[in-house]
């Protein structure tokens, strides 16, 4: 498989992306990093920006399918709304450009790349650097989620597959 799978991180201030594809059986880094917006910046401007530099981002490197992050919040209701708002623009750009979105949990991701759901961000982001052959684990730790989602998603998809 050589097709490009995207994952996204959502979040207001940042969100994290990252472009991933197999060859063979190795997994490798296409491209990642994060849509930042201004806290100064009205939320309608924000959630435009996010949308637009994720829409580019999908047109540049063309994914055939994607993945995001479900919406996990315990106490602050209102962090969780607006991040469900970039969620929702994360969202509509990939729909903009063809793709139906694989929704996942923060516990499947891990469980995905970890092999244990409850991993802790460390390890993940270790893992992440592993399973793509990088360097060093990508910064900031939004993109490292959003390669974590990416490669949950691929797993996902193979499966899927599997099961046909």
């Amino acid at each position: 498989m050589t097709d490009i799978i995207l994952g996204i991180d959502p979040g207001t201030a940042t969100t994290g992306y990252g472009f991933v594809k197999q060859v063979g059986s190795s997994l490798h880094a296409v491209a990642y990093g994060v849509v930042s917006t201004p806290a100064s910046a009205p939320m309608h401007e924000r959630l435009q920006m996010i949308y637009r530099e994720l829409d580019d981002l999908i047109k540049e490197h063309k994914p055939v399918s994607g993945g995001i992050e479900k919406l996990f919040f315990s106490r602050n209701v209102s962090t969780a709304i607006t991040v469900a708002q970039a969620r929702g623009v994360a969202i509509l750009a990939m729909a903009d450009n063809g793709l139906a979105p694989g929704e996942y949990t923060p516990m499947q991701v891990k469980q995905s790349v970890c092999g244990y759901g409850g991993a802790k961000k460390p390890q993940v982001q270790q893992m992440v650097k592993t399973l793509l052959g990088l360097e060093k684990i990508p910064r900031p730790d939004d993109a490292a989620d959003a390669l974590a989602v990416a490669v949950c998603h691929l797993h996902s998809m193979q499966t899927q597959s599997w099961l046909r």
